[in-house]
């Protein structure tokens, strides 16, 4: 349709940029018969047509604005967000800080008792940075057999950052007195909120943090957190209905850790920084190191959870109400799948099974998966059991041949490929890495050509590994599931000529020995689905005189070694290993992660290399030397 005025004089309103709307009052003007010959280019009019249109433009841009900040699906205001957020029930997560787990003993001690205050501290170094961790409750301890021990059995919890204490007094005439944690940084899972009655009245009551209206009654003593329109963390209490209020002189005490988030992660060596009750010998002894530590909770992840959240309704039932859960009560959650007994492999009911990659790290400690455990219990049906299992890594190997034109770019084909080899790299940060995140073939391919102009085509070729860790000197049956199935375009299918000193079939290993054998064997396939083991002796195989070693079904991706006795594991990728990596060829180039799965791109064991297309750079031979690579090596 044509911008601007009918001749009936009705005015185009549907188009809001600058100049559509200048365009549109210039015809509504033409259409009046007082500016029907009338200049608008060469007079003042155009200037006033320019404030006009501007302002509307203005207006229009405001406006939209709004509309957006009023959804929580549209809105980009971090407060505008947690507004909406906090309308369906949900607190989006702070700053968390790493936690390790240490063991204090006070050699010098020899009193009845000691005690270590809270806000005690331990130093530990990461990369030249030296980070403090504290501990966030007075701790008394006596001799037990003559030491005295702070967490004997798995150590003592102990935070990152600053133990912090903010007081406030109320004032009940100040009708706008708000209770807000003066620091951006602060750790909310380490907030501790105490009421004292008065200056003269020392009696303190301490306060529990409240998620939910259930059980509260009018003599309750909980608390309510918020993240406010300033982006800054609000303490409110009741009103003698929902809660207990406060009175007039008490005065709130607020203590808290302010933390660095993710940058202690991995912290190992602690050191105690002062005396415990005037004894110096300190020793410590590290039971975890640190973990968990993470930035405040995003607004993609926000907009996501807090929906789910209040379709919970703080209690866990479906698999979905657990992912949601979770990440509240452990906020180092990257990625998360959960999943009902029943789609197990074989089927178990009456459990529920939760795989956690952290923020930091790729794996939970024991001490933290039980925590979690521990805190799903106020939430967890009865007859259901939460299970934290470890993700399970598959690594997707491209071997990546591309073309490119060298009379349109300066650059070798050695820059091209590092140029690839850095954004696949990205890919596999951005697109893979969690739970759920399939590798689509089609978008990756596609990636490599995007790299740069000059770059005609790539034939990429996709294997996949995954390992396991074997007992050592123990007669075991191993288990190896890619949930994906294995190239077998039909029985007997041998990737290799007979001869070969290399794997036969579509699955190969590294190497290994077995107990009482000094050889290296490795695994292959016979195209039959039986897996044998073999070793190179000169230029032949020798396999295993005992005949199979297992079996693998190509439609489902499972293996299944029987019995296997391993003495040691070789080493590979230019470093020591525990684990023996099985590789696989994939039936499909797109790979699906199942379950505890997650998929990422095996960096080291990529190989892209480049060549400079004849025809395209002006070769005369019409073609008649062009080579091509294999689209099935």
């Amino acid at each position: 349709m044509a911008a601007g005025l009918n001749t009936k004089g009705k005015l185009q309103i549907t188009e809001l940029d600058f100049d559509s709307i200048k365009n549109n009052l210039k015809t509504y003007l033409k259409g009046q018969s007082q500016f029907t010959d009338y200049d608008f280019e060469g007079s003042g009019m155009n200037i006033l047509l320019d404030t006009l249109a501007y302002n509307t433009h203005y207006n229009a841009f405001l406006a939209n604005m709004l509309a957006n900040e009023m959804f929580l699906d549209t809105a980009q205001k971090r407060n505008s967000v947690t507004s909406h957020a906090k309308a369906l029930g949900y607190t989006p997560t702070s700053k968390t800080a790493p936690i390790a787990y240490v063991k204090v003993q006070v050699n010098d001690a020899n009193t009845t008792s000691i005690t270590m205050p809270e806000g005690y501290a331990f130093t530990s170094t990461i990369n030249g940075v030296t980070y403090q961790f504290v501990n966030i409750a007075d701790r008394t301890i006596q001799p037990d057999t003559g030491l005295y021990v702070f967490g004997p059995d798995t150590g003592i919890p102990v935070y990152e950052g600053t133990w912090t204490t903010t007081r406030f007094t109320v004032d009940l005439a100040d009708a706008d007195q708000r209770f807000i944690i003066p620091n951006d940084d602060v750790d909310i899972s380490t907030l501790q909120v105490q009421v004292q009655n008065s200056v003269s009245d020392s009696t303190t009551n301490t306060y529990t943090k409240s998620d939910s209206l259930v059980d509260i009654t009018e003599t309750t003593k909980a608390y309510f957190i918020q993240e406010n329109v300033n982006e800054q963390w609000e303490v409110y209490f009741g009103d003698d209905v929902v809660g207990k209020a406060l009175d007039d002189g008490n005065i709130v005490i607020l203590k808290y850790v302010v933390t660095n988030g993710n940058e202690a992660n991995g912290a190992s060596s602690f050191n105690a920084s002062g005396s415990i009750s005037g004894f110096t010998d300190i020793t410590t002894t590290t039971m975890n190191v640190a973990s968990g530590g993470a930035e405040a909770e995003n607004l993609d992840s926000i907009r996501a959870n807090a929906p789910f959240s209040y379709a919970a309704q703080n209690r866990t039932v479906t698999a979905k109400d657990y992912a949601v859960m979770v990440p509240k009560l452990y906020p180092n959650v990257e990625s998360i799948s959960v999943w009902g007994g029943e789609y197990e492999d074989p089927a178990v009911y009456g459990k529920v099974y939760i795989s956690i990659r952290p923020k930091a790290g790729n794996t939970l400690t024991q001490s933290t998966k039980e925590s979690i455990v521990s805190l799903l219990e106020e939430y967890n049906v009865a007859s259901v059991t939460p299970v934290i299992i470890d993700p399970e890594t598959i690594k997707i190997i491209p071997k990546i041949s591309f073309k490119f034109n060298n009379t349109v770019t300066t650059k070798s084909k050695e820059d091209l490929a590092a140029l690839i080899t850095s954004a696949v790299t990205t890919y596999s940060d951005d697109n893979l890495e969690k739970h759920e995140a399939i590798f689509r073939y089609s978008p990756f391919v596609r990636l490599i050509d995007d790299v740069d102009s000059s770059i005609l085509s790539n034939i990429t070729s996709i294997k996949a590994s995954k390992t396991f860790l074997p007992s050592l000197n123990t007669e075991m049956k191993y288990t190896i599931s890619f949930n994906n199935g294995l190239y077998h375009p039909h029985d007997g299918h041998q990737e290799k000529s007979a001869g070969s000193t290399e794997p036969a079939g579509v699955l190969s290993s590294s190497g290994f020995k077995y107990t009482g054998d000094t050889n290296t064997y490795y695994y292959e396939d016979d195209g039959y689905g039986i897996i044998k083991a073999y070793y190179i002796s000169g230029t032949a195989k020798v396999y295993k005189t005992s005949g199979p070693v297992g079996t693998v079904d190509y439609t489902t991706g499972k293996i299944i070694l029987n019995a296997e006795n391993i003495a040691s594991v070789e080493n590979y990728d230019g470093s020591t290993q525990t684990r023996i990596r099985i590789t696989i060829k994939p039936n499909s180039n797109d790979i699906v992660p199942v379950r505890n799965q997650v998929l990422e791109i095996d960096l080291y064991n990529m190989s892209v290399v480049g060549t400079a297309d004849s025809i395209a750079s002006g070769s005369s031979d019409a073609g008649s030397s062009y080579s091509t690579t294999s689209s099935y090596s």
